[in-house]
């Protein structure tokens, strides 16, 4: 039965399939328990709902007896590193210049989940990132690979660039070996985060993440962290482009997770220019287009106040009337970063001195200089949540 569940995995486009038992992840609670307890999830509260049935499968569905990790490669076409060079374009992580894994894994594994129960007459459920399950420490636990120092599962044959999905069966399957950590003494992945989200190895710091903060965060992304962002508009894939376990990565067998060419690192004053209709067709198949509009241009607006090209500046300029508070601000941020101090006083004459919203209000007394006090927009620490303005999900 083994067999041709593979076979078919592979007709699929799975480069791996590996099985697993809901009791061998003995750890799981304690470990998730803990992540949450320190608040490192930041404002994802969904990481807290049903952690219950994230730490135990049997939890989630009580008649699972085995389950099975499947991976599917997604190696870029170019060095990701390669793109932060480029100051007056966008660097998007590589996964999500592609069409939206879930729409492409989902379908597969439902094609797949169907094969099983039809063969072994059992029952299935079939999940990529749409329950509380979690993929990596079940393919840890699967054998199908391992997760590193900077907490992401690494393949001996596929590097880093992997996207997993789960079956969960009522079939009952021998298991496979658990995988065994190769990192060894290096810390590549600690040392290249330019956020410092790693405080230590294989614990992650998901408020300072590049990743979980133009991705996930809703809010203004804390002062301190946004020149650390550079280019970067939508994920950050530093610690797992500088893993030396890539050089083993084979390119993606799937051709609708090829890369789109207009995606690889899109013009910031493209980026800039797009309205909420425009965003949304630009961006749609993809996993961007799931970000909103609002949050996305927070983003290219710092990107563009990282590049250090006044030019850019017209491009921050026309959104300081931005609908979007959230938006406003980050135009602010911008203006602050290119411009002279005499043409950002004069912004502020037209567009600061009647603003309403104090996110925005703090954005002009950091730009032009003044003193803010107790609670700005410029002090941040882990502990405490930033300000939130609800930006478009």
């Amino acid at each position: 039965m083994r067999r041709l569940v593979e076979d078919r995995a592979r007709h699929l486009g799975f480069c791996a399939l590996r099985i697993t038992r809901p009791d061998r992840v003995p750890h799981l609670p304690e470990r998730l328990s803990s992540w949450l307890a320190s608040g490192a999830h930041g404002t994802m509260e969904w990481m807290e709902e049903r952690a219950d049935q994230r730490a135990q499968p049997t939890t989630l569905w009580p008649g699972v007896r085995s389950i099975l990790v499947l991976a599917m490669s997604y190696r870029p076409e170019q060095d990701p590193l390669g793109l932060l060079a480029l100051r007056g374009q966008g660097a998007i992580a590589a996964y999500a210049q592609r069409r939206d894994y879930h729409e492409v894994l989902k379908g597969k594994l439902k094609e797949l989940g169907g094969y099983l129960s039809a063969k072994a007459d059992a029952r299935v459920k079939v999940f990529c990132d749409t329950a509380p399950v979690m993929e990596k420490a079940l393919a840890e636990a699967a054998g199908l690979g391992w997760q590193g120092k900077h907490t992401v599962l690494i393949s001996r044959e596929a590097g880093n660039w992997l996207l997993l999905g789960a079956i969960y069966t009522s079939a009952e399957f021998t298991p496979d070996a658990p995988g065994t950590d190769r990192c060894g003494s290096c810390r590549a992945c600690l040392d290249i985060c330019p956020t410092d989200a790693l405080p230590e190895p294989y614990r992650l710091d998901a408020r300072r993440c590049i990743s979980y903060l133009t991705i996930e965060h809703q809010g203004p992304i804390p002062a301190p962290l946004r020149s650390a962002m550079g280019n970067r508009v939508f994920g950050c894939d530093d610690c797992l482009a500088v893993c030396p376990w890539n050089k083993f990565a084979r390119q993606a067998a799937e051709t609708r997770l090829a890369a789109r060419d207009d995606l690889a690192a899109p013009d910031l004053r493209l980026l800039a220019s797009l309205d909420d209709a425009g965003f949304r067709a630009f961006f749609a198949g993809t996993p961007v287009k799931r970000t909103g509009r609002d949050r996305f241009l927070r983003n290219v607006l710092i990107a563009i106040g990282n590049s250090g090209e006044p030019d850019l500046a017209a491009s921050a300029r026309v959104h300081l009337a931005d609908v979007s508070p959230l938006v406003r601000g980050m135009a602010v941020w911008a203006c602050g970063r290119l411009l002279r101090a005499e043409d950002l006083r004069d912004l502020h004459r037209r567009f600061g001195e009647a603003e309403t919203d104090r996110h925005v209000r703090e954005e002009w007394q950091m730009a032009l200089g003044r003193g803010i006090d107790s609670g700005r927009a410029g002090e941040w620490s882990p502990s405490a949540p930033h300000h939130d303005t609800g930006a478009d999900t």
